[in-house]
């Protein structure tokens, strides 16, 4: 079932009579009311999603876990986007500046594909996976050394109440799998498997010779590990009680309950098949999640076609590669060589590979001036990722608050450092972290021209486009000069490549996850281990792994563009300050935005 992209016009210009002689001009005023919809917008988004303003560094909300899975929650947020969407039609173009206008597209998009995604059961009925849902964001909290601040009485305080509604969405959790799976909506049974250890580690608590439980190991118990100096004796007593408590009498039993849930009645109902098209109205949702993620009306048939052209483009300049370092084997062969070579393994410790994430940002500092007039005032660090996800996650990047006190932090799952295979970091550290996602993110967060609501909000196509339009900058920023790491590019944007034809393969062509996972293997070099935590990936969430190719050819297909036109005015620093500056947008908008500038540049 095709849709009808959102049509957005960005009008820069009202063109009014002026002494019987018509005259371009811009609307530079301010319009006031217009303002305060935004603010009262992002307001209202934030209440929606407390979490997502914890992580912005708003704490305001911090004591607060909604029950997301409710039919209350889910007809106030629905409510919200059609009474927004709705006064949108109160403010006209012409009465906006560009600024404003651009402001008013975003909006309207935001409202209407969050509206789509409601009218779905999915997010309801699949409330857990193994790597997207919120309760591993709360685990990540729950560490105290991720986003929520624990550095008062009244943080620790507000934590507890979170934890009181946490366990709520828990018991919501537990009844909407179990509806899932009378009305048909279960997860592929190979997810399942994944999602049990997850719960298992946060169900097993120890006893001492007495039979007393202990739950001073638990995730969930580290804040009271990190008691700041200034706690008194009795503050810290009384919190170990209450976190104690909550943990032996809510939190643990509903983590058991959904373990033993999930091992027995939800596996065996679990499905064979791989793809969303298996579930009802599989194959509308699948159609709104391309349109979602990649901002764009493409098809999944259009979608499985530039995949197998990009895969075949990019293995072309594979062969190169391995000529250049003399293998005489088959290409296949050759990712045979790459996982396995021992060169390229390394390191024995987690903070060796730390280390050498580090080494790369020093060694391109210098040529980042030739390419980016702007850089982030938000600090940036390279952390291990969580034991507790590590072996489902993937390298990621979770951005710095809005105020800059808190760093941007990228993440490295390191399960066994032994194993870990370096070919990619390069490519790997610009595309997650610099310039990729903390550039993208941060320069979009530390922007006072742009309204509070476009600071958080986020659009795969344009987000995970520009940090695949980065990995390309190696060689301009000094990098790539191993052919092993120049290879590791190109095996990244493989993988993205591979994604358009496995995702639409798995969702819209019934390809099984084995399909998909030898597809993997016979055109890239990643491990089978990381091919087969990728393809759950795309079966967890259908459209997401479509945003970043897509995304990264209309960035390089614009500045070839702007090159062409531009000739010697071509100016790339500048190029990327268009491209940032106006933040996460639908790509329809960003490519309005860089034509309107390479005419204003002629």
């Amino acid at each position: 079932m095709k849709k009808i992209l959102l049509t957005v016009l960005v009008i820069s210009a009202l063109i009014i009579s002026c002494t019987k002689e018509k005259k371009e001009v811009s609307i530079t005023k301010e319009n006031i009311p217009f303002n305060q919809l935004l603010i009262d917008y992002n307001e209202g988004k934030l209440q929606l999603d407390p979490i997502a303003a914890t992580f912005a560094g708003d704490n305001r909300y911090n004591d607060v876990f909604p029950n997301f899975l409710s039919d209350e929650y889910q007809q106030k947020s629905k409510d919200f986007y059609t009474n927004y969407k709705a006064k949108l039609k109160d403010f006209k173009d012409a009465d906006l500046t560009e600024s404003e206008q651009m402001s008013k597209a975003v909006l309207d998009w935001d409202c209407e594909m969050a509206l789509a995604q409601g009218s779905f059961k999915n997010d309801v009925l699949f409330p857990i996976n193994q790597m997207w849902t919120v309760n591993l964001t709360m685990g990540q909290l729950a560490s105290g050394s991720s986003a929520q601040p624990f550095a008062t009485v009244k943080d620790y305080t507000n934590w507890l109440s979170r934890l009181e509604q946490y366990n709520v969405w828990l018991v919501s959790a537990d009844a909407k799998m179990r509806q899932g799976v009378t009305e048909g909506y279960v997860l592929p049974k190979s997810l399942i498997k994944k999602i049990i250890p997850q719960f298992e580690s946060l169900s097993e608590v120890t006893t001492d010779g007495e039979g007393i439980v202990d739950v001073s190991n638990h995730l969930f118990y580290s804040p009271i590990k990190k008691f700041p100096e200034s706690f008194t004796e009795k503050e810290k007593a009384t919190f170990i009680e209450k976190y104690t408590s909550i943990l032996n009498y809510k939190l643990i039993p509903s983590f058991k309950s959904l373990a033993l849930f999930l091992k027995s009645e939800y596996l065996s109902a679990g499905r064979k098949s791989s793809g969303i098209s298996e579930v009802p109205n599989g194959e509308a949702y699948y159609n709104h999640a391309i349109k979602n993620y990649t901002t764009t009306n493409m098809t999944a048939d259009e979608i499985h076609a530039l995949g197998l052209s990009e895969v075949a483009r990019i293995l072309s300049e594979m062969e190169k590669v391995k000529k250049e370092v003399g293998f005489k084997g088959t290409i296949k062969e050759f990712f045979n060589e790459v996982r396995t070579k021992k060169e390229l393994m390394p390191y024995s410790t987690p903070k060796e590979i730390l280390d050498h994430f580090n080494a790369i940002h020093k060694k391109m500092k210098p040529q980042l001036e030739k390419l980016f007039g702007n850089k982030p005032k938000t600090p940036f660090i390279v952390k291990q990722t969580e034991k507790f996800r590590e072996a489902s996650a993937s390298a990621e990047y979770n951005p710095g608050s809005l105020d800059g006190t808190r760093p941007g932090v990228f993440y490295v799952p390191i399960p066994n450092a032994t194993k870990y295979n370096m070919v990619s970091d390069e490519s790997l550290f610009l595309h997650e972290a610099i310039p990729g996602h903390h550039y993208q993110i941060s320069l979009t967060q530390e922007n006072k021209d742009l309204p509070d609501f476009r600071k958080t909000i986020w659009y795969s196509a344009y987000g995970e486009g520009w940090a695949l339009y980065t990995e390309n900058l190696g060689k301009e920023l000094g990098l790539y000069t191993d052919p092993y790491q120049y290879f590791g590019m190109l095996g990244a944007e493989m993988h993205r490549a591979i994604r358009l034809v496995v995702d639409t393969g798995i969702h819209a062509k019934g390809w099984t996850r084995e399909k998909a996972i030898q597809y993997s293997l016979d055109n890239e070099a990643e491990s089978e281990d990381g091919i087969t935590s990728e393809i759950e990936r795309y079966m967890a969430n259908p459209g997401q792994a479509l945003s970043y190719k897509i995304g990264q050819l209309k960035i390089r297909e614009l500045r070839a563009r702007a090159k062409a036109t531009l000739g010697d005015k071509f100016d790339i620093r500048e190029f990327h300050h268009q491209v940032l500056e106006t933040g996460c947008i639908p790509l329809a908008l960003l490519e309005n935005k860089i034509d309107k500038w390479i005419e204003t540049m002629k």
